[in-house]
């Protein structure tokens, strides 16, 4: 299937209905965007799983005691600081 879309001014694009539809593609849906060659694929995006970073950051609980980071350090390389 080949469908022709003219890019907007801020170079834009409209997925046609009928195909957001098949693809399950709804507003705040994620796609995916690749470039090969001089191809442009664009794709539903991959559900992904959390970075560690995100679900830290995400968590509202506060820490209770005080790290010692040279102790860490120290056992997880075994050196001596």
């Amino acid at each position: 299937m080949i469908i022709r879309r003219k890019v907007g001014p801020k170079g834009q694009i409209v997925i046609p209905k009928d195909i957001r539809d098949n693809l399950a593609i709804k507003i705040g849906s994620e796609i995916e965007i690749e470039v090969k060659e001089e191809m442009i694929i664009i794709k539903p995006a991959q559900p992904r799983e959390e970075t560690y970073l995100e679900q830290f950051l995400a968590n509202d609980h506060k820490l209770t005691a005080k790290i010692d980071i040279k102790k860490i350090l120290e056992q997880q390389y075994d050196i001596g600081m």
